[in-house]
């Protein structure tokens, strides 16, 4: 497993995987602004409608595909908000983008259960329309669990949130709550009632914190309790939000959205902070702080692991001939074709430093580690970089250690070390291990 994975999972560099978004927009000046930028900053495949005959006539298809549409309130061919309808009837979850808004026209909207609406009232307003796109399609992947033992309570919970494409899980006690945060390790926000018959909200968040810290998952307390203190008592146990009942829809769907905004902030900044800044494979920290958990689950489950040490050979020589940036340039090559190798794998794939690279096998003994790493060795001694107008070979050589017990971890990288030694002492361009020196012995 290589960092790229988890640095595109945590949402920089958002791209949609193919999705349809619907564009009904009169405005040619929007609509193009809009379809350029839902392509280039979101990846989606736009069509745009600039009517509600042109809308009728895309969706006449059942099988259209679209995740969601974008629709301007009001139309020369539908001025009451027809074209919202005909998305709706279609099973098409809708953001509004209107320049007409009062109290009356929000009420109309909001009674749709669209995703949200935005106005066209403010410079900022394509920004924000792009911004609550962007964020829809996130929620898409953000799961919550709504928790409250009253049905009609929980379930305007829960029609809010699946109007905002949140996955939801739902569950009527505090009980219930704690055995869907074992059955599903994705919930990322939990909106709780106060009020329930085993435990409170707040015994509940208590518990919830006791597991989980803040950083990794958001709790959101909900009352109708006219004690004013109660919101204080929840953000003491551990809540990050609370809100009174009645509440207005748009407030808690903003108070749920910062919450998941705030966690997926928190998620960039681990991945940051694993990264190596030239490769974006995971960085030494990382390894040093993940292996050890791998090979312990692994020693507990008794099953092998294996760790191999890799080094780029005569780098030093490499950087000193050719420079720096044709170095840089020789890891980078041979971090992407590690990287291309292992993505999706449940290996765990770093750079230790300089030339140096690390790879963890879980469930893997050395014997298999070593075939597989000799294929790899042979992969990337096909690599050609360009310096100077000269294409450069490059070679690896690569040690193996099988783990069969416990130690530190520092001692299985040495092990490691020692068999990399021994291949570069064989002429490089080589993988030896403790595999292979008993086979050897056995010869």
């Amino acid at each position: 497993m290589a960092f790229q994975a988890d640095f595109q999972r945590d949402g920089i560099g958002l791209r949609s995987g193919g999705l349809k978004i619907l564009l009904v927009e009169d405005s040619r000046m929007f609509s193009a602004v809009l379809c350029h930028r839902f392509q280039t900053e979101l990846g989606l495949a736009v069509k745009s409608c600039p009517s509600l005959k042109a809308l009728r006539k895309e969706l006449a298809d059942d099988g259209h595909g679209y995740t969601m549409a974008v629709v301007d309130l009001n139309l020369p061919d539908s001025p009451y908000g027809e074209a919202l309808d005909c998305t709706i009837e279609h099973d098409i979850p809708a953001i509004v983008f209107t320049a007409t808004f009062d109290l009356n026209t929000r009420n109309k909207i909001m009674e749709r259960n669209v995703i949200d609406y935005v106005l066209k009232d403010n410079e900022f307003a394509l920004d924000n329309l792009v911004a609550t796109v962007r964020r829809a399609i996130s929620n898409r992947k953000t799961r919550v669990l709504v928790v409250d033992d009253v049905v009609s309570a929980r379930q305007v919970l829960v029609d809010l949130l699946k109007a905002q494409q949140y996955l939801v899980v739902e569950a009527n006690s505090g009980l219930e709550a704690l055995a869907a945060l074992e059955a599903y390790s994705d919930i990322e926000l939990v909106v709780t009632d106060h009020h329930m018959p085993d435990m409170s909200g707040y015994e509940l968040t208590r518990r919830i914190r006791h597991r989980f810290g803040s950083d990794r998952l958001r709790v959101i307390g909900v009352s109708s309790s006219n004690d004013r203190m109660l919101s204080a008592s929840f953000l003491k146990a551990g809540a990050s939000d609370f809100v009174y009942r009645p509440f207005v829809a748009e407030e808690l769907q903003c108070r749920i959205a910062n919450n998941a905004e705030t966690l997926a902030q928190m998620r960039q900044l681990r991945a940051a902070a694993a990264c190596d800044y030239l490769t974006g494979l995971y960085n030494r920290r990382y390894f040093y702080d993940n292996g050890p958990k791998l090979v312990n689950e692994c020693l507990r489950l008794k099953v092998p692991s294996s760790v191999a040490i890799l080094d780029i050979d005569h780098f030093k020589r490499l950087n000193d001939t050719y420079g720096h940036e044709i170095g840089d340039k020789v890891l980078k090559a041979v971090a992407n074709r590690l990287f291309t190798i292992f993505e999706g794998s449940d290996n765990l794939l770093s750079r230790l430093g300089g030339e140096e690279f690390a790879i963890l096998f879980p469930q893997m003994d050395s014997a298999a580690a070593t075939k597989l790493c000799d294929e790899i060795r042979s992969d990337i001694s096909r690599l050609k970089v360009t310096a100077d107008d000269e294409e450069l070979g490059v070679t690896i050589s690569i040690g193996i250690a099988e783990i069969a017990g416990y130690e530190t971890f520092e001692n299985y990288l040495n092990a490691a070390d020692q068999f990399l030694y021994m291949a570069k002492h064989r002429g490089r361009n080589q993988v030896y291990s403790d595999a292979k020196m008993t086979e050897e012995a056995a010869q």
